[in-house]
């Protein structure tokens, strides 16, 4: 950063400011707890000296609470990719199923509703289409927060669902899938779209959405022509804003591809044939006839179902991220 000329170039100044900025953020954290381990080892020592069973007690608790801020300091190390830090977009797809593969996809943004207001993130809808008899056939939500994007990240992929079917009058046994999308929000990626490649569509709500919802066709769908990828939003006031909005979800969904196509093709250099994580099954949640969750790329599992579509998945994501 001393270098002349550092600051004249704003897009690089900026990105190195924000690395510095987490690197000062985990020595600093890093620095605390191992003072704290030293004051710890040296008031157990003084504990064990004087045989006082009450201090030991409560030493012991608080060695407790820094193993837990360790577990969770080892984390935010872990999450050390380039966007890790950054805000993110999610989106759910009801797959094959009807009824039953819609009602999933809704339970899934519940989960993910859940699991944003237990980590302080922002949880804001930007579309949601409702099924014909229940649940949603698709949603984007924008996430925001501190690692949001680092955290979700491996959410990316097929979910699985079975258990008996509320929608069956035979009460049979049904098999539902939704899919789940997680990408970055970015920022002056450099990504300029040509206006004659993009399909602009306005349409009105279909679901509640607040006061402005079903009042005009304000709600703007863009479709990026040469590869198909579209974005929408309705949350917004105004058209203009649902484009704006809709905007953003689409470069970063465009600055995705190109980023995946990017690691693809390196694969191919490197003579690598693994599947796509991303475009796997990842996790399935069985309510019938046993109860569990098992994710199948890190054979973490738990029976407590209820637990995990009510957003406690942090077992999962550390085992994603470890």
């Amino acid at each position: 950063m001393a270098l002349p000329g550092f600051w004249e170039d704003n897009a690089r100044a900026k990105e190195v400011s924000r690395r510095l900025e987490r690197q000062r953020a985990l020595l600093q954290g890093y620095q605390e707890m191992a003072e704290e381990l030293e004051e710890l080892e040296v008031l157990r020592e003084l504990a064990e000296e004087e045989r006082d069973r009450g201090e030991l007690r409560t030493l012991e608790a608080r060695a407790a609470e820094l193993a837990e801020r360790i577990r969770e300091f080892e984390l935010r190390v872990f999450l050390n990719g380039e966007f890790d830090r950054n805000n993110c977009y999610l989106s759910i797809n009801a797959g094959a199923g009807g009824t039953d593969a819609q009602d999933w996809a809704e339970m899934l943004l519940r989960m993910y509703l859940r699991f944003s207001e237990q980590h302080n993130f922002h949880f804001q809808p930007l579309e949601v289409s409702p099924g014909e008899e229940a649940g949603i056939k698709s949603a984007t939500v924008e996430i925001r927060g501190d690692y949001a994007y680092g955290y979700l990240k491996g959410e990316r992929g097929v979910h699985r669902l079975v258990r008996i079917s509320p929608f069956d009058a035979a009460h049979r046994r049904h098999t539902s899938f939704a899919s789940v999308n997680v990408v970055p929000q970015v920022e002056d990626v450099g990504l300029k779209l040509d206006e004659d490649d993009l399909k602009i569509e306005t349409y009105r709500a279909s679901s509640a959405g607040g006061q402005h919802v079903n009042v005009t066709d304000s709600a703007v769908r863009i479709t990026h022509i040469p590869t198909g990828i579209t974005a929408q939003c309705q949350n917004e006031r105004s058209q203009h804003q649902n484009k704006e909005t809709a905007l953003r979800v689409l470069i970063s969904r465009l600055h995705e591809l190109a980023r995946r196509q990017q690691q693809e093709e390196l694969r191919q250099l490197q003579g690598e044939l693994k599947k796509i994580e991303w475009g796997s099954q990842i996790r399935s949640y069985v309510l019938h006839p046993y109860r569990l969750v098992k994710d199948h790329r890190t054979g973490v599992e738990t029976g407590n179902v209820e637990a995990v579509l009510d957003g406690r998945l942090d077992e999962f994501i550390e085992g994603y991220l470890r």
